[in-house]
């Protein structure tokens, strides 16, 4: 995807390998912030600021990143961990991480989905999630809004 244009790019389905096989060389998400590879975006954020991140594997990884959990249990307990004591939980642009933290949390807890697509924000509640509230917009979009909204809120 051209970020200027929105538009398809010729073999742009590659990308996502070439940037799984440069956190791995790195050695992990961590690393490769400290290395300084990885300087902008979500994940940058998170290790940057310290937050704890929950990555858990499928059958279908193309990596996995060497972050991922790749046991299910062993990831479903750290997710279930994770979300102790939330009281409302953001999820963005991660159907299959956002579906699982949402059958996971109990009914009180306020649940944001937001994701490009539409399947996946409704997704939450058709399987059971009746709590959350999905939010159809660019991940990046919404962020941004977020954070001059907070920035406001706090003057």
């Amino acid at each position: 995807m051209n970020l200027l244009t929105s538009s398809p790019v010729e073999g742009g389905h590659h990308h996502h390998m070439r940037a799984i096989n440069t956190i791995r060389l790195a050695g992990g998400l961590r690393e490769a912030v400290e290395q300084g590879i990885l300087t902008t975006g979500i994940m940058y954020e998170a290790v940057r600021k310290g937050i704890d991140l929950v990555l858990a594997g499928s059958i279908r990884d193309d990596g996995p990143l060497p972050d991922v959990i790749t046991d299910v249990i062993e990831a479903q307990m750290r997710m279930r961990e994770a979300v102790q004591g939330a009281g409302i939980v953001l999820m963005i642009s991660t159907m299959l991480h956002s579906i699982a933290t949402g059958n996971l949390l109990p009914a009180h807890v306020r649940t944001v989905a937001v994701d490009i697509n539409p399947a996946t924000v409704t997704k939450l509640a058709d399987r059971g999630s009746w709590q959350a509230i999905g939010l159809v917009t660019d991940a990046e979009l919404f962020l941004r809004e977020l954070v001059l909204a907070l920035d406001l809120a706090e003057e």
